[in-house]
Parts: structure tokens; sequence; C-alpha cells
């Protein structure tokens, strides 16, 4: 008799938390694409050192804080493909595939479940709207590289907002335009460009920076591209697009791709400036739920982590220097261009000028001071470049750098306490950040696909074990 009362009991607190809880209508899903427990570190070290704010991240203000595995079916390391799947579906899959089992059958996302519901949803990435992450909530094709295909299942969601860098297939090599954005107006989408275009409205919504076929991301936030979109006015005009056609309900995914680029690139300055842009936009989530505190539920977290980024150094010993890279206004890949238009240009370009504009760009000798053999070692090195005798070239995943430039930053971020262990993805596990209704379910640790289902569970007022997935 006392088990049966014991069992009953249990049974009716287990009820009781799906009765008493209350289910959010508006739900924010961060994802720092590529990154990592350090390089949300490094970034409140660099807010706390360099730019003297004594304010707290805003991921880091959030009261659960927990981590995530990040594993695909086929490998201990992920892609963004895989990754993206797993925290759009609660499924593994293969490394590459997107929006599929593994057994190359369709998996239905959580963003289709909630439109299918009457949500609305708005997607926002600073890469192409048609990469990996922002795809794995809409789109089902066997490899990430069917763009064209991605691009068509972007139209046919029924989505209402979606904002990114471009659309891959939007032209062909030639640059003539292709049958996409027909295709996006016969299924009711208004396709706009630049800061003009998040300004606009229309039931169904698609703003890109560019219609360039080479427009794969929006750009860097140290590369300060005047005019540019950024990914705090694409997700505010996300929040106003929601708001506008499905005030009651909706489900909102910023992504912001600048982490992985940078972190594949070993560029720690500008890994730290894109971490603390997106938690500028993760802020307008933020100031929505003081607003809407019982009805709100955010959840930040990572795809992977990129780099295998440290905090220390060997060349920092106990301590951590983020101030040298504090006089860094270029990112590596626009000094890598930089360098390669000096060297291959008409003008004498000499070791004084290149020192010039090291200062200039990097603070170099002022924010930061090298050692005499250092010094020796570039000069020797670029003296190499101009004389046309080419250097070992370090190649990443999104650009190949010059031996002069990768040695420059590999001083660089030495000497700030950022160290690298890879120019790929690493297997580590990532930071998971929540607030709000339900929030303290997301505080155990857990693997990357249980998040989307607990997201689906909170949001449908169910048990986890009964989500659509």
């Amino acid at each position: 008799m006392i088990k049966s009362k014991f069992l009953i009991s249990c049974v009716l607190a287990f009820a009781s938390v799906f009765v008493s809880e209350a289910e959010p209508k508006y739900v924010f899903y961060f994802i720092g694409d590529g990154m990592g427990f350090n390089h949300v570190l490094n970034a409140q070290l660099y807010q706390t050192d360099v730019i003297g704010s004594k304010d707290t991240l805003t991921m880091l203000r959030m009261p659960v804080m927990s981590a995530a595995r990040t594993h695909s079916f086929s490998s201990r390391v992920t892609d963004s493909a895989a990754a993206g799947t797993a925290l759009a579906t609660g499924r593994k899959t293969r490394n590459g595939m997107l929006g599929m089992g593994p057994d190359t059958v369709a998996v239905t996302s959580i963003a289709e479940v909630l439109f299918k519901r009457g949500w609305g949803i708005g997607l926002v990435t600073t890469d192409g709207i048609d990469d990996a992450t922002p795809g794995a909530f809409y789109a089902h094709v066997k490899n990430r590289g069917e763009r064209m295909q991605i691009g068509k299942d972007l139209a046919d969601s029924g989505f209402q907002f979606a904002a990114g860098a471009g659309l891959a297939r939007a032209r062909d090599k030639e640059g003539k335009k292709t049958e996409l954005l027909d295709y996006f107006a016969k299924h009711g989408v208004k396709v706009s460009y630049g800061t003009e275009g998040l300004s606009e409205a229309a039931d169904r919504m698609l703003v890109l920076s560019s219609d360039s076929p080479d427009a794969w991301t929006i750009g860097y936030t140290i590369d300060s591209i005047q005019g540019g979109m950024k990914l705090k006015d694409m997700t505010y005009a996300g929040i106003r697009q929601l708001m506008r056609v499905t005030p009651d309900r909706f489900f909102m995914m910023v992504e912001c791709g600048g982490i992985d680029h940078a972190g594949h690139s070993n560029d720690g300055g500008t890994i730290v400036r894109e971490v603390l842009d997106f938690d500028e936009s993760l802020k307008l989530a933020y100031d929505f739920y003081m607003k809407h505190p019982e009805e709100t539920l955010i959840v930040v977290t990572a795809d992977h982590e990129t780099g295998g980024m440290s905090a220390g150094t060997k060349a920092t010993g106990y301590s951590m220097r983020t101030s040298r890279v504090g006089a860094q206004k270029i990112s590596k890949e626009a000094f890598a261009d930089s360098v390669k238009s000096f060297v291959s240009g008409s003008r004498e370009f000499v070791w004084k000028d290149m020192t010039d504009f090291m200062q200039e760009k990097l603070g170099w000798g002022t924010a930061f001071k090298p050692s005499e053999q250092q010094n020796a070692e570039l000069e020797a090195m670029f003296g190499q470049m101009t004389t046309g005798r080419n250097l070992a070239d370090e190649k990443t995943l999104y650009a190949t750098f010059d031996g002069f430039t990768a040695r420059v930053f590999e001083i660089l971020n030495a000497a700030a306490g950022f160290g690298f262990s890879s120019h790929s993805h690493t297997g580590a596990m990532v930071p998971v950040f929540a607030i709000g209704a339900g929030a303290e379910r997301f505080s155990p640790l857990s693997d990357n696909t249980e998040i989307p289902r607990r997201i689906l569970s909170i949001a449908l007022g169910i048990p986890v074990e009964d989500v659509p997935l």
C-alpha cells in the first residue's frame, strides 16, 4: 500500500511539471557557430580588460549553464551539416548530410513542427541563408552542397522571415540569374537586399546582404564594412517581422557564422569580436524576455567547437594579455589580402612600409611589442616574398594564407594568450545557456540532440519522449 501511494505521488509530481510549467509563446534559439567555452571566456576577458566594461556577457548572465556533446553519427568530430541537423531535429546523421538521418530518410525540424502548429518562424545568419546551420531547419538533402535544392526548400517552407548573406545558386557561374529567385516569388516571398531591405514589410520576407553569388558571409565585425548588414540589425528586423505577422507565437533561430570562420583561421582577435557581436544580438532577445518573462524561452549553444582555442599559452604563462589584440583593426583574412596586394602591386613596398601598416592595423610595436628575434624573422620572410620566393601557404577551410601572414598572427595570438590546436572543428563539448520558461530543463549535461527535443517539449507542453521528432 505504501509502495502504491509512493508510485502514485511520483506520477502526479511528474505530471505536475507539465501542468504547472508555463508554455512559452516566444522561443529564441541562438547558435554560435564554432563557439567553444574558451571562445566565450576570451571574449569576456577582452570585454573586461580591453573595452573596460564591468558588464558580464549576456549569455553568462543566464541562470542555466550546461554543456553538450557534439559528435555526429559518422564521426567523433562533426561537420556543420550533421551538427545543424542534430540541433534542429534531435537526430544524429552523417557528416555532410542535412535534414536527413543516416539512412537518407528526411527528418523533421522543430521549426517545421512549430510552423505547422501556427507558430511564426524566423531564421537569421551571418552566413548564406542556404548554408548548413540555417538549412538544417528547413532542408532535406543528402549533401549540404545541393544549394539549389536547399534554396527551394526554404521557399517551400512557408517560414515568414529569413535573413543572411546570400543564396549560392541565385546566379550561375557566369553571373546570370537562375530560376531560384522566380521560385521564391511564386511562393509569395519578397526578396530584398541590404539594410534597406530589413525595413521592408511583407507576409514572407527574405533579406540578403547581396545578390552576388560570392556573398557567402556578411563579413567580420572587425573589418567594419560600412553600410553592410549586421547580425544585430537582422535580429531586430526578424523580431519586428514576427511580432507583426504572428504576434501570438514565434520561434527564431539566430546564428553567428563568423566565430567559426575566424576559428578556422586561428584569428583570436577576430574571434572575440565575433562573440561579442553575437552577444550584442542576444541582448535584443534578452531585452524581449525582460518584457515577457513568463512567455519567453532563450537557449544559447554552439554546433561544435572550432580551432581548439585555449585561454593561455606557453608565451603568457600564468596570465592572459588580451590587450595585445586590443589595437587589432583587421581580420587575418583582410590582412592577407592586403599583403598580397602590396607584394604584387606596381609600387615598391619595403619592410618599413609593412611595419607601418602592421602598427596601424595590429598595434605592432605599440599595443604589442615583438622580440628582436621575431622582428628579424618576419623581415626575412617579407624579403623572401618581395623577391618572388614563395613561402609555404597555410590552408584552412575558408581561406589560404601566405606564410608571412600566418606567422604574424601566430606570434600575435601567442602573445595575447590565444592558443589553437587545429584549423578545423574539434570534438570538444560546447556550452549551453538558457533563461525563461522551462530553462531549468537544460541544466543536466546533455547530447546536442537533447536540446531541440527539450525546446519542443517545453513549447508544446508535452513530455520530451512524446515530441514529434
